[in-house]
């Protein structure tokens, strides 16, 4: 059944390094099927997009951004991921859900479709807030936030935002991901940030991803080197 408002998904993955030590054929062939199953999914979702996280962190390679109005969707892409051989060989340690609402710190009603803008590079990371925020007065959260958005807005506005809410559906309570042309962009926002009234209530906001916009049979490549082998 699909809901008035969107359902989004990020799944990380880390191969085995064993994996690499297998002839170069089956590993192509695993590439191959897993790379099928994404690509045939991906129409049936709004949005399904790969990152690679190649050379920046040692617990993730790349991962899946998904965005759908039907839940059921994101198990039945999980199950035909499972079911390829590269699976076998993919840990995932981290997996986030969050849906879309309205905000409640804006004048909208409906909640905000998340559409990517095809920027090369994703920041996502868990975000939750300590207690005493939800205890402040409602005029007060407001004004924290007003001047929290109007930084991001009037003075980044080549970072697009993308924030989503994990309430009762995951362990943080939102999920943000910020879509950049420079992570050294996002890295000054994020410094500029520290001086907002709200950033005095954030209790966690790790970990912290930065992504790259590819194509998921190059992230695939980029598992065993493939993209960078060289014929001699």
């Amino acid at each position: 059944m699909a809901v008035d408002g969107q359902y989004v998904g990020y799944t990380f993955y880390r191969v085995d390094p064993a994996w690499r030590r297998l002839p170069v054929e089956d590993r192509a062939a695993h590439k191959d099927a897993f790379a099928e199953a994404v690509e045939h999914f991906a129409p049936r979702l709004d949005h399904l997009r790969c990152y690679s996280l190649a050379g920046t962190r040692p617990d993730a390679d790349f991962f899946l951004w998904k965005i759908t109005d039907r839940y059921g969707e994101l198990g039945e892409l999980a199950a035909a991921l499972n079911a390829t051989p590269l699976a076998g060989w993919l840990s995932t340690p981290y997996s986030y859900l969050a849906t879309t609402r309205a905000s409640h710190y804006t004048s909208a009603r409906r909640p905000r479709k998340v559409v990517p803008q095809g920027s090369p590079h994703l920041v996502v990371y868990p975000f939750v807030k300590v207690r005493p925020w939800y205890a402040l007065p409602e005029d007060d959260r407001r004004r924290a936030m007003d001047e929290h958005i109007r930084i991001g807005r009037e003075e980044f506005p080549g970072i697009k935002n993308h924030t989503t809410y994990s309430f009762g559906i995951d362990d943080q309570e939102f999920m943000t991901a910020f879509e950049c042309d420079e992570p050294a962009d996002f890295m000054h926002l994020m410094l500029r940030l520290r001086d907002s009234e709200a950033s005095r209530y954030t209790e966690r906001d790790t970990p912290i991803f930065v992504g790259t916009l590819v194509e998921v049979r190059a992230a695939l490549d980029e598992l065993d080197g493939a993209s960078a082998r060289v014929e001699l």
